[in-house]
């Protein structure tokens, strides 16, 4: 009797004991991963803290740059980018391709001192009646004997034509108010149109 009660004593003293060494073991092995976790937490605290007016307005010029070389950017799409003070950017637009809105996501993910995007482009649909009218609209608004033709000789004309189930809005930035009544005057004369709003503005204005 007196043995089995010495073997129960021994039994319970080592069941104790690699308890206690298994908890151990685990406290050091978890101690890498709160020390890596607890780096993270610091780093996406000291990302969240508020860019100084330089380092915001040096964003607002790379995320600018970023999205109009994008490769298949175009006079029919429209994109702009909103640099928050806790370094995440909104970008808005609209876009003919599904990839472009994909792409812009990147691009600007890419950026240095970005904390996070928040993609709210929209996709126009597809259209072959939207598709004529933006060919209609080009060529009337930059056809070559207008003094409008000489920003279709950009890479991308600073005049942007936005084309969704037959209403058009014309974004972007002209020279003059009277360019952007020219541009306006013959978007209008496009036949099968439903609506065009010109959202233009003036470089003078668009500076301030």
């Amino acid at each position: 009797m007196l043995a089995k009660l010495l073997r129960l004593i021994i039994l319970i003293i080592c069941v104790a004991f690699f308890t206690s060494l298994a908890e151990v073991t685990s406290a050091a092995s978890n101690a890498p991963r709160r020390a890596t976790q607890k780096a993270v937490a610091r780093r996406e605290t000291a990302r969240r803290a508020p860019l100084g007016a330089g380092e915001q307005a040096a964003l607002v010029r790379e995320v600018r740059h970023e999205l109009v070389t994008l490769p298949f950017y175009d006079v029919f799409d429209w994109l702009e980018g909103e640099v928050r003070p806790d370094g995440t950017i909104h970008l808005r637009g609209q876009v003919v391709r599904p990839t472009t809105r994909s792409d812009a996501e990147a691009r600007v993910r890419s950026i240095k001192g970005v904390a996070g995007v928040v993609n709210e482009i929209e996709v126009l649909p597809l259209s072959p009646d939207d598709d004529r009218l933006r060919a209609a609209l080009y060529n009337a608004i930059f056809k070559y004997d207008s003094p409008l033709f000489r920003y279709a000789t950009r890479a991308v004309p600073p005049i942007h034509i936005i084309v969704r189930n037959g209403r058009a809005t014309l974004k972007g930035v002209v020279a003059s108010r009277n360019d952007s009544d020219l541009a306006y005057t013959a978007a209008r004369g496009v036949p099968g149109l439903f609506e065009v709003t010109n959202e233009l503005r003036v470089e003078s204005e668009a500076a301030r």
